[in-house]
């Protein structure tokens, strides 16, 4: 057996074994949004169906078991499909470089993520963000590293997603530390989130440096074992958005904005929010290019 479907079904396992952290909510009846149909090109309109693509590994966003995606987003584009009128399929693929190729080739309408949204990529893309995220630690229980910062993440192995936002700035950070005399940081980078838990929690990663949502998804299945760092702190970012992604310019940016805009006024977005355990993460407004800028 691969090491990588060993770390698909050793995560899966967690999931299924703490489904309850996601609790049932009443969500509010949907209808098709005239207005906003009209306004999807022509093509989609009479296809009827956009291709959503995404990681298959950011839970509690974007959870895939075997074919099935479910999570915060899957409930979220579900619910936008209903407002626009149309089917949305999902594709995975692995890592953010083959979702954002597969964007701007056309294969794949949008990823809804969400993903981290800067401007160096807005230069190749637009984002249409709708949750605002923290960048934390995922450390062993009692953090016997004592990683509380990114400096004090210098001489430690630091597991990141591999182009990521985080791993330039873990990048950034081995830098600092190397100029200012400390200890190198063995920077991991990992396609997935699961893997770079396992990392973790196997104490072949002394962190794991990521969106805060997620490590505290991850930790709540860790029975223990992990905790959080760093929160409450910049940690080499500034307010970060997060959203979804499409080509740039293109007429489905905007059209993403109003549906979500709809589901926030609706109180569909509240809900599957606070089902998933987000209610930190959510925006009182949806924006397109919202992001701002990494460290150089």
């Amino acid at each position: 057996m691969s090491l990588k479907k060993m770390t698909y079904l050793a995560v899966a396992g967690l999931m299924i074994s703490g489904s309850a952290f996601a609790q049932d909510a009443s969500l509010p009846k949907l209808s098709v949004n005239a207005d906003l149909h009209a306004k999807l090109p022509e093509a989609l309109r009479t296809s009827g169906k956009m291709i959503s693509v995404n990681n298959g590994s950011f839970p509690p966003y974007e959870i895939v078991t075997g074919t099935k995606l479910t999570g915060a987003s899957a409930d979220l584009t579900d619910a936008i499909g209903e407002i626009l009128g149309v089917k949305i399929e999902h594709e995975s693929v692995s890592g953010l470089p083959a979702i954002l190729a597969g964007i701007n080739s056309g294969r794949y309408q949008f990823a809804f993520g969400p993903i981290g949204d800067f401007k160096s990529r807005e230069e190749a893309n637009d984002f249409v963000d709708w949750v605002q995220e923290f960048v934390v630690f995922a450390v062993q229980k009692g953090n016997p590293k004592a990683i509380t910062s990114l400096d004090s993440a210098c001489g430690q192995r630091i597991a990141v997603m591999a182009g990521g936002s985080a791993e330039k700035v873990i990048q950034v950070q081995a830098e600092k530390c190397k100029t200012d005399g400390k200890g190198a940081i063995e920077v991991q980078s990992f396609t997935d989130q699961p893997s770079s838990i396992l990392a973790v929690r196997s104490k072949r990663s002394d962190a794991f440096f990521s969106s805060q949502a997620p490590l505290t998804y991850f930790v709540s299945q860790a029975n223990g074992q992990l905790e959080l760092t760093g929160v409450g702190q910049k940690n080499g970012f500034e307010d970060l958005y997060q959203g979804a992604v499409v080509p740039k310019g293109s007429p489905l940016g905007p059209i993403l904005k109003d549906a979500v805009k709809v589901l926030i006024d609706n109180g569909t977005y509240a809900a599957i929010m606070k089902k998933w355990g987000l209610e930190n993460n959510m925006i009182k407004e949806p924006g397109i290019n919202l992001g701002g800028t990494l460290p150089k």
